[in-house]
């Protein structure tokens, strides 16, 4: 069972995904999770330190993500496009995290603390690739596909018409090995 910490987080990121920043008053975040506003308050004393948790969260799955990205038997390239597709996220939770730290970037005042998060996160990942695709600009073109195919998976567009995560996977790893 996960700590009452977590739960917390975990009842913060659902309620910025579900509803937006405005629906993430402490009274609100308490509640769904099953926590009372003294328990939030004992890990959070503000909705800035709660903002600062989620982001702090951020950082350490971004960083289990990117040893997962580099340990993947399959390579960097096809985790990485394989979890930017729906029903495939991140085994360490980075893809709702990342999405709960998008509704905040442009909250305020933890906006810019939360794109200098989000930029690292991206740094984090441009840096797993790199492991593998030496090209620093191939490497960024296979961050950008994947940051396509997530957007896709944001908006509900379909992912169908011209073949499956697989295939992309496959013409990528042919333009790498040219």
């Amino acid at each position: 069972m996960p700590s009452a910490r977590d739960r917390v987080l975990d009842a913060y990121e659902t309620l910025l995904i579900d509803a937006g920043p405005g629906s993430t008053t402490l009274d609100a975040v308490a509640a769904a999770a099953d926590v009372s506003k003294g328990g939030l308050l004992y890990h959070f004393a503000s909705k800035d330190a709660l903002a600062a948790g989620l982001l702090e969260r951020l950082r350490d799955r971004s960083a289990a993500d990117a040893e997962a990205m580099k340990a993947d038997p399959d390579g960097a390239v096809a985790y990485y496009l394989r979890t930017s597709v729906p029903g495939r996220a991140s085994p360490v939770g980075l893809t709702r995290t990342y999405l709960a730290a998008l509704r905040i970037a442009d909250a305020s005042p933890t906006g810019v603390t939360a794109r200098d998060a989000l930029a690292a996160v991206d740094a984090d990942g441009l840096a797993a690739l790199r492991a593998e695709v030496p090209d620093p600009l191939l490497a960024w073109l296979v961050q950008l596909v994947g940051d396509g195919l997530y957007l896709r998976t944001l908006t509900g567009a379909p992912l169908t018409g011209v073949g499956d995560v697989e295939d992309l996977v496959g013409v990528l790893r042919g333009l790498l090995t040219r």
